[in-house]
């Protein structure tokens, strides 16, 4: 301790410079991990579609509106995605208020989240027209759920699976015959401040 007191002045900079560059690499190497996991995140949901949007706000029709977490232009249609980043076991169903969620120790609940994926969905198609509109509650790999998948429940590595790459130079019997809805809704929404956690 006594040494510690004798330290000269410049040591004691050079000590707290170190400090400093440790966390500064600490802070910027966390903030980049972050980054990437939501970059990857981010390509894992938009990889099948010919166009996409993210955060946005959707009217309801009534003078407000729903924030979506993403909106995708597949050669099914449109398809309104509610991206949830649970980690843990989830039990939950069609019938059932509540979801539960078991993280070891960690137990907790969420409003079941089927009832707000029908309001977003019936927004988006009061907008698109006679485009098709389809909705899916996302769930990333962090989450499992060892009693089966609700309906319109999907795991993300299915999503691409069930909605195919599509491309807008598709022949006009595909994806090219939504053209005109798309673009009333890419016209109709606003960006949304509610970013989400997952991304």
């Amino acid at each position: 301790m006594e040494q510690l007191r004798n330290l000269p002045p410049v040591a004691w900079l050079l000590i707290g410079a170190a400090a400093l560059v440790g966390f500064l690499t600490f802070w910027a190497w966390s903030w980049y991990s972050g980054y990437r996991a939501r970059k990857t995140l981010y390509a894992a949901v938009t990889a099948g579609a010919a166009d996409h949007l993210s955060d946005s706000l959707v009217p309801d029709g009534m003078g407000g509106s729903f924030h979506v977490d993403f909106l995708l232009l597949t050669l099914r249609g449109v398809v309104v995605i509610d991206l949830r980043n649970v980690k843990g076991n989830i039990f939950g169903g069609d019938q059932m208020a509540e979801w539960t969620v078991i993280d070891g120790a960690r137990r907790f609940t969420f409003t079941n989240p089927q009832g707000a994926l029908y309001d977003r969905i019936a927004a988006v198609k009061a907008i698109a027209g006679d485009v098709p509109v389809e909705g899916r509650i996302v769930f990333t790999r962090r989450g499992r759920f060892p009693k089966g998948l609700p309906k319109w429940t999907l795991m993300l590595d299915a999503l691409r699976a069930e909605f195919p790459a599509a491309d807008f130079e598709s022949p006009a019997d595909t994806i090219a015959r939504f053209r005109e809805g798309w673009q009333s809704l890419r016209d109709a929404v606003k960006p949304s401040s509610m970013g989400r956690r997952a991304r």
